[in-house]
């Protein structure tokens, strides 16, 4: 079987990514801060079947990184890294001139430095899969102007930059930055938490990651409206 690593994986987009990986029979190791609600998701995702190791913990600690690839060898190797755990830097976002610098730096110490220390532990697993591929978790705020969305946008921006390179300096994997686009998540929720506006549950677009896995187009970003319509 397939083995994925998902980070942030115990509630939204990384959970509904693990259902629909463990759906189609990968062995997942699963990593989120909170181990109550982590296990629960495990539980649930253990009646596919299908192997799941969950590790509770941070995925800025070094240690915690080298646990689960050493978990994903366990179960056989390692076919694809998501780097889905993200850190907003302020809750709620504000603008600019009231971002605490401490609180920029969190956001790139999860959402870059963290998702580059975790596929540097993965690599030589990844280059050992006949499909090996990293999938990090972007955000259209990396690309446009969005008052408030600042310090996370320059996150996610560095990130597909990140992933931008990667594809260049391991051509033997894939490397998908992908934007999933607007979501009901807690992570939106504490963003902004005046816009109570409905938006699409995560499990909507999980289809379009599964299609990306199932047919392989070349490294690069990719937009949730694109997703369904990827090409060989």
């Amino acid at each position: 079987m397939p083995v994925a690593i998902i980070t942030g994986a115990s509630k939204g987009l990384g959970r509904a990514l693990a259902e629909g990986l463990a759906g189609r029979g990968w062995d997942l190791v699963l990593d989120a801060r909170t181990a109550p609600v982590l296990e629960e998701t495990a539980r649930a995702l253990r009646a596919h079947g299908t192997g799941v190791v969950a590790l509770a913990g941070d995925v800025t600690d070094a240690a915690h990184r080298a646990e689960l690839v050493a978990a994903a060898a366990g179960l056989g190797g390692l076919d694809l890294v998501v780097s889905n755990a993200s850190a907003l830097g302020a809750e709620p976002l504000v603008r600019l001139d009231a971002l605490p610098p401490a609180g920029l730096r969190a956001a790139l110490e999860t959402n870059v430095v963290a998702a580059l220390g975790l596929v540097q532990e993965a690599l030589p697993l990844l280059r050992a899969s006949a499909a090996g591929a990293v999938v990090t978790v972007s955000s259209d705020a990396a690309a446009e102007a969005y008052e408030t969305w600042g310090g996370y946008g320059a996150s996610k921006a560095a990130l597909d930059q990140l992933a931008a390179v990667l594809s260049v300096e391991e051509p033997g994997l894939r490397v998908w930055a992908v934007d999933p686009g607007d979501m009901g998540t807690d992570l939106y929720a504490a963003a902004v938490p005046d816009d109570l506006a409905p938006r699409p549950v995560p499990e909507s677009v999980v289809p379009g990651f599964l299609e990306l896995l199932e047919r392989r187009p070349r490294s690069g970003r990719y937009a949730a409206p694109a997703l369904a319509g990827v090409a060989k």
